[in-house]
């Protein structure tokens, strides 16, 4: 068996190798959401494809309708399982830009952390992988399986070019696997590594309330047409009631209950309500009755309200009554609930609930179903003795409220398991301003992956 001290010792060795290579990445500015930074997004495909090429990994660019593929390989090692890494490169928008503290495309170091638009979703998290494997052929030591990377630019809008790339014949033969090491959550707590075994899915839609056919004098006219930013006030509000329940007809309908022994485990987690309010700078915390805080955020379904807009914005004063108004809304879904069927249900409420005076478009922008995998698969025994070895604590059991919508499909098509190891903090700022990575996070993650593949190549074909 190869000795892990080897790869320990280069990796301390390679620090900031590993930082340099991070901050990098980091300048360049690839949000997916806004077309005028196509060409960050391609910049940056190319810079995930050069650090993968000088790693000695085999690669390749694979051109899609819109950012590209990248993907590389190892050698492979007959009867050992295969792991492929899935990781973006594409980032959330920088916005609202005036509450960073540092510019969001220059990476700063501040109190231990690493803060910039991208240090934590997803950039550091997926170049653990990469450098984890990087260790492993500049040691000279044979990789013990062969490890696979894909990692697009697209996943902060939906994974549409990567849906379509799956559906190809070609797709299944290129990225068979028996495993897909995501890293794209966090941990359960500093210094408390956790394993990830579901995630909830996601609906997003946009909303159009059309009133008049052009802004009209508020005087003139006010109190004799619907206000579209009235209607729509009233519109989202009957969506969900006092006790957080959402009113779509038949949301609840597929929604898989939480298990006893399952409620049980996280009630046995040291999680603190108030700690946490006081984490967001809330407080109060709030949401679906009959469920702990943990339960609401990692088992139960959920609305938001993302975006509101509508009339004047500017300085001053203008009496309008708006011609239109918009929201920017989703659901967060559980088991055996789809997005498909949430438009359905969606439609139906619109139907029944458009005003007087107001025509309403809904635009379906994008989903994907949740995933929860077996938490006693041998992968996540494997991935438990690396993290263990590698944090010097075994990792916790959990689930999480986020959404990474191309998983369900991977898992689909690809036949594979799923091992979701995030090595970032929920006070890391993912899709927020200041987002950060802690450096000394970054190092163990790496350490950890390293240790990954000693570990899941026991596990049996």
């Amino acid at each position: 068996m190869t000795d892990l001290k080897a790869i320990d010792q280069h990796l301390q060795q390679t620090q900031p190798k590993h930082l340099e290579i991070l901050k990098e990445l980091l300048r360049i500015p690839s949000v997916s959401a806004d077309p005028k930074y196509s060409d960050a997004v391609a910049a940056a495909a190319r810079s995930v494809l050069e650090t993968l090429q000088a790693a000695g990994l085999k690669t390749e660019l694979i051109e899609t309708a819109g950012p590209p593929l990248v993907y590389a390989e190892t050698a492979p090692v007959p009867g050992k399982p295969v792991a492929l890494v899935y990781g973006h490169y594409d980032v959330q928008p920088p916005e609202p830009l005036e509450l960073w503290e540092t510019p969001p495309f220059e990476p700063t170091e501040r109190d231990g952390n690493l803060y910039a638009r991208g240090a934590t979703d997803d950039k550091g998290q997926v170049l653990t992988h990469v450098h984890s494997v990087a260790a492993w052929i500049a040691s000279g030591q044979p990789l013990p399986m062969q490890v696979k990377f894909v990692i697009e630019g697209e996943e902060e809008v939906g994974s549409e070019q990567f849906a379509d790339y799956l559906a190809r014949p070609e797709a299944a033969e290129k990225l068979a696997c028996d495993v897909v090491v995501i890293s794209d959550s966090s941990q359960y707590a500093k210094g408390q590594p956790a394993i990830t075994y579901g995630l909830r899915g996601i609906a997003y839609f946009e909303l159009h309330f059309k009133g008049p056919k052009q802004d009209l004098h508020s005087g003139s006219f006010g109190g004799a047409v619907n206000n579209p930013a009235i209607a729509l006030s009233k519109f989202l509000t009957k969506m969900i009631d006092e006790d957080g329940h959402i009113q779509l007809p038949g949301f609840y309908d597929a929604v898989q209950p939480l298990q006893p022994e399952e409620r049980a485990n996280w009630a046995g987690l040291n999680f603190s309500d108030e700690d946490f309010a006081k984490e967001l700078g809330v407080d109060a915390l709030l949401g679906e009755t009959g469920y702990t805080t943990l339960e609401r955020r990692w088992g139960r379904p959920s609305f938001d309200i993302h975006g509101l807009w509508s009339g004047y914005q500017g300085e001053g004063g203008k009496t309008i009554v708006p011609a239109q108004a918009a929201a920017k809304i989703s659901f967060r879904l559980v088991p055996n609930q789809t997005p498909a069927e949430v438009a359905e249900q969606l439609a139906q409420f619109v139907a029944e609930n458009t005003p007087p005076g107001i025509r309403i478009e809904v635009v379906d922008l994008h989903g994907g179903p949740g995933v929860v995998v077996n938490p006693q698969s041998p992968f996540i025994a494997a991935a438990q003795k690396a993290v263990t070895g590698a944090f010097g604590k075994p990792a916790v059991l959990i689930r999480e409220g986020g959404s990474i919508p191309i998983v369900s499909s991977m898992v689909e098509r690809l036949g594979a398991d799923v091992l979701l190891l995030g090595w970032g903090l929920s006070d890391d700022g993912a899709h927020s301003p200041n987002e950060k990575f802690n450096i000394a996070d970054y190092y163990l993650g790496i350490r950890a992956s390293a240790h990954l593949w000693q570990h899941l190549a026991t596990v049996a074909k």
